[in-house]
């Protein structure tokens, strides 16, 4: 436990910001595994609607900082690909 005031300040910041992390984290995953489902019903529509939602959050994440811009981006890419090669079959 600390003793210095600063540094128990410290520790509350960060259990905040680790909360915040967490339900950010927490929403970029239910939207990828979303559209994931929706691909693996086959579901075009359902599962373009769930890309754009996907893509909004993880945007939303490397904005704030939570994932890093390139995690961001190969994520995105590898949606978009996986909606695209159902997209294309139909």
């Amino acid at each position: 436990m600390p003793i210095k005031k600063s540094a128990k300040k410290y520790m509350r910041v960060t259990a905040k910001k680790t909360l915040r992390n967490k339900v950010a984290n927490g929403v970029v995953k239910s939207a990828i595994k979303k559209t994931r489902e929706a691909v693996k019903a086959g579901k075009v529509d359902e599962a373009q609607e769930q890309l754009k939602k996907a893509i909004k959050a993880i945007d939303k994440a490397a904005q704030k900082k939570i994932v890093k811009k390139n995690t961001a981006a190969r994520k995105k890419s590898r949606l978009n690909s996986l909606v695209k090669t159902i997209a294309v079959k139909k």
